[in-house]
């Protein structure tokens, strides 16, 4: 019987020492207040050069990402894969605006796609649109705004490298997700994406785009998006999330007057986001789904949709996701009972990744009752071991 209490088997890649790692941690990020001076400290403290960096990768850096580059990863993907748990390598240097950097960081998600060809532990790649083209220039091209003839190169030349990637992610038969935007820079990406499902899965769904249930219209999307596959034959890959921009998306909808696109409630987009699943393993035939939820409902949810629908637990078109160090109770107890399992592994230079870091800590502030939840299992945890030691 599976259940999401059992710490046995959600620690069992845990030493005593990361045990109590990952507790002091989780207490910490749920003080609202030092997470905003740690925050303010910290990014204070790397553009200063301070010598922090090594107190930062030993902390919250080896909780929730794999290493500074790919081979620091491959201890961490070693490590899930004992246990059934996939890795999904994530470059998740953030917030550049060089054609250098774009260039550069599209080479390295294609090191990971390489990668993933040759290691059964890697199933997934995964890029963030904005890592390899400029903010701006999807927010233009989303809004439908003409471009001046070195904004249209520009463009030219990140649709050339998501086309290269995507092609890589073909070559190599490695499955591919491209992460979301906020919606002003959406649209783009939801048209590059659906064509290169389009081009690249025919055969087998290798590119899947990413959908924010906290975003009122995103049933609608997938309804057109799997209308869009079936019309032209290809499957629809989907990663369903709640959402990662909420508190700037009112922001922003609120400063420039337009209706917000979020979901009043966060029961709404718990709704949704269950719809989402069910109508996607109601055409699973169609649609190849990674669900990318740190919710125990969502998650059992689908585990008894499967069961309902007859589809056995390894189906290649359905993954459980969740990001390292979170939530390692959900993801060891479903990959434990047969269920396909991949965590995303953040890495980049300490430095870079520390926006990443940062939205992390956040998140599990905001999130109410997620730290709570980590804090008690982890205490149960180190009980059980105390216990058994006696």
């Amino acid at each position: 019987m599976l259940s999401f209490d059992n710490t046995a088997v959600a620690f069992s890649g845990k030493s005593d020492t990361d045990l109590n790692r990952s507790y002091w941690l989780f207490k910490l990020v749920g003080n609202p207040g030092l997470v905003n001076f740690g925050q303010k400290f910290t990014t204070f403290a790397i553009n200063t050069h301070l010598p922090i960096r090594g107190f930062i990768k030993a902390t919250i850096f080896k909780q929730f990402c794999g290493g500074e580059d790919i081979n620091e990863c491959l201890k961490a993907i070693e490590n899930l894969g004992k246990y059934n748990v996939g890795s999904i390598l994530d470059y998740s240097v953030e917030g550049k605006q060089e054609e250098n950097v774009f260039d550069h960081t599209a080479g390295e998600i294609i090191k990971t796609i390489e990668l993933a060809s040759k290691n059964k532990h890697i199933p997934f790649a995964v890029f963030k649109p904005t890592g390899i083209g400029s903010i701006d220039l999807f927010e233009k091209v989303s809004a439908k705004k003409t471009l001046l003839s070195e904004e249209q190169q520009a463009w030219e030349r990140v649709k050339a490298r998501i086309d290269k990637i995507c092609s890589a992610a073909n070559q190599h038969k490695v499955q591919l997700l491209i992460d979301a935007e906020e919606s002003w820079t959406q649209v783009a990406v939801d048209e590059l994406a659906h064509d290169m499902m389009e081009k690249y899965n025919k055969e087998k769904c290798i590119v899947f785009n990413t959908a924010q249930m906290y975003r009122n219209d995103r049933l609608a999307y997938l309804e057109n998006g799997l209308k869009d596959a079936r019309e032209k034959k290809y499957f629809f890959g989907i990663k369903m999330v709640r959402g990662a921009y909420m508190e700037k998306e009112r922001a922003r909808a609120e400063k420039m007057g337009y209706a917000s696109p979020i979901n009043n409630t966060k029961a709404d987009t718990d709704k949704e986001y269950n719809t989402g699943i069910e109508f996607c393993v109601k055409n699973i035939d169609t649609i190849a789904l990674c669900a990318g939820t740190h919710n125990e409902d969502s998650a059992m949810l689908l585990v008894k949709l499967m069961q309902q629908y007859n589809l056995p637990a390894n189906h290649p078109h359905i993954w459980f996701s969740q990001l390292l160090g979170m939530s390692d109770h959900i993801s060891y107890n479903v990959a434990n009972a047969g269920y396909n399992v991949a965590k995303y592994v953040p890495y980049g230079p300490v430095r870079d990744v520390l926006p990443y870091l940062i939205r992390r800590a956040k998140e599990n502030t905001s999130v109410k009752g997620q730290t709570g939840r980590e804090l008690s299992l982890i205490i149960k945890e180190k009980q059980r071991r105390a216990a058994s030691k006696n």
